[in-house]
């Protein structure tokens, strides 16, 4: 089986997990995915949108179930989690779609708006609005990426045999210079 008939055959399934909590790359993938035919655009944005949606729904509940017991273990970032609820109780609706596109919130954000107690009558509409326009963008980014990207991934089998035997022998060389040097200072050892 080749790498593209995985890609057709689980690639729905793929994207639906791998962007629970993180995502980007993965839908990117997606996008690239679909431009190579092997994957049906207006899926992969509904698979993202899906997985991003159920990821943020899981840590916004955790936030509002544990949230005060976590922010507290982050006593440095005390001032940087007042001003981050503060901006969460005035523009929840700008929060809660922005953070998905905010570097390193993508799971600490939907964890800070569950324990800044935003309703989850406000907060699920958001969400999905949210992850629909993240996956959007991200799929048709990779969709347009696909055009540069393409004609490598028709020969991915060839490049990833390639890639599998330079790592082999990368590999073997350090292992041997490092048994080499392990074995000097063993003899170096007893002399001293």
């Amino acid at each position: 089986m080749d790498i593209n008939s995985l890609v057709s055959q689980y690639g729905y399934a793929a994207l639906v997990i791998g962007s629970l909590a993180e995502g980007e790359t993965v839908t990117l993938l997606g996008g690239v995915a679909a431009h190579q035919g092997l994957l049906k655009f207006w899926l992969v944005v509904v698979s993202v949108a899906l997985g991003g949606m159920i990821g943020d729904q899981v840590l916004y509940l955790l936030g509002r179930r544990f949230g005060g017991r976590l922010l507290r273990r982050f006593k440095r970032h005390k001032a940087k989690i007042r001003s981050a609820q503060r901006l969460i109780q005035r523009r929840p609706y700008l929060f809660v779609i922005g953070t998905r596109f905010m570097y390193g919130f993508r799971v600490i954000g939907p964890l800070l708006i569950g324990a800044s107690r935003l309703p989850p009558k406000i907060f699920l509409p958001l969400n999905i609005l949210g992850a629909i326009i993240w996956s959007l963008l991200f799929t048709t980014l990779g969709y347009v990426g696909g055009e540069v990207i393409g004609p490598w991934l028709h020969n991915l089998d060839k490049h990833l045999k390639h890639w599998i035997w330079l790592l082999l022998a990368v590999g073997l060389v350090v292992a041997v210079r490092w048994w080499l040097r392990r074995r000097d200072k063993k003899r170096a050892s007893p002399e001293d």
